[in-house]
């Protein structure tokens, strides 16, 4: 068995609370070996992100769930690979569902519908074990971790990847946004990082510093670019900006590229003119 055989319940950590990673059945160039959900809990359980509806790996979360009782599904937010399955297992468990509910803008899953306003902070007394709520806005605007209190464990789903960086996603997704939510966490005691892909990390703060520095490498990759080309169009900086990155990454790039200029315009240090992006 590999270490991310889908749909076999893997305990990811020597912890006092359990907790067993379930990789979905949907691996992909955005995904890795697919999407993971965490089962966390000993008698009463949560469930992070069940991933797309698939009847197969809904079976698969039952027989890792045995006679026991679901309680809580946690959405870290509502693109389709983390959140579709939400409905239909709550359906048969009658699990509280724990998120924020899809912004009206971008690719998201609208059929999720959380059972009531979640706020950041707030904290679900699960009896053996307590999860905070952190809202981590950037990827999207609708993302949440959730924090394992008694293990300072942080699962996050596509806030924080091992060894790639998350894709930001405008209009919705705000890289703003997203420096100041890893800027909120990197003062936090954390044990290690739990992704929506991907193995752990068990260097919170170095990873959380090594995210932030490496997304101020590529602004400052961006305003250099933009005084070396002059006025340009998003397909051809991109370009420049990401000669580091494999060429069928490039759509998702100019992605993110787009995000640094919006964020570089509302710092007043770039602007759009006609087509073209230029510094200020």
């Amino acid at each position: 068995m590999t270490e991310f055989e889908a749909g076999v319940p893997v305990r990811i950590a020597a912890t006092e609370i359990p907790v067993k990673r379930i990789v979905g059945r949907n691996p992909g160039p955005m995904t890795g070996p697919g999407t993971n959900s965490y089962l966390i809990g000993r008698s009463r359980l949560a469930l992070v992100d069940p991933g797309p509806v698939d009847d197969i790996q809904l079976a698969n979360f039952f027989s890792a769930i045995g006679e026991r009782r679901l309680e809580w599904i946690l959405i870290t937010h509502t693109h389709g690979d983390h959140s579709p399955a939400a409905m239909q297992l709550k359906a048969q468990t009658g699990a509280e569902l724990v998120g924020l509910k899809a912004p009206d803008t971008g690719h998201h899953d609208r059929t999720f519908k959380p059972d009531r306003l979640w706020t950041d902070g707030e904290e679900l007394d699960c009896g053996e074990y307590t999860i905070e709520l952190i809202h981590t806005p950037g990827h999207v605007s609708n993302h949440v971790c959730y924090l394992l209190k008694q293990e300072r464990m942080l699962f996050t789903g596509d806030h924080i990847l091992r060894g790639t960086t998350s894709v930001i996603l405008p209009p919705d997704g705000d890289m703003g946004a997203y420096l100041n939510s890893l800027g909120a966490l990197e003062s936090r005691s954390l044990k290690c990082l739990v992704p929506g892909h991907g193995g752990i990390m068990t260097d919170p703060p170095g990873e959380i510093s090594k995210l932030i520095r490496h997304r101020l490498q590529r602004e400052q990759k961006v305003l250099d670019s933009l005084r070396a080309l002059g006025s340009v169009e998003l397909d051809i900086l991109v370009l420049t900006v990401y000669d580091d990155v494999a060429e069928h990454l490039i759509p998702w790039a100019k992605k993110t590229l787009l995000a640094h200029l919006i964020k570089l315009q509302q710092d007043k240090l770039a602007q759009l003119n006609g087509e073209c992006w230029e510094l200020v």
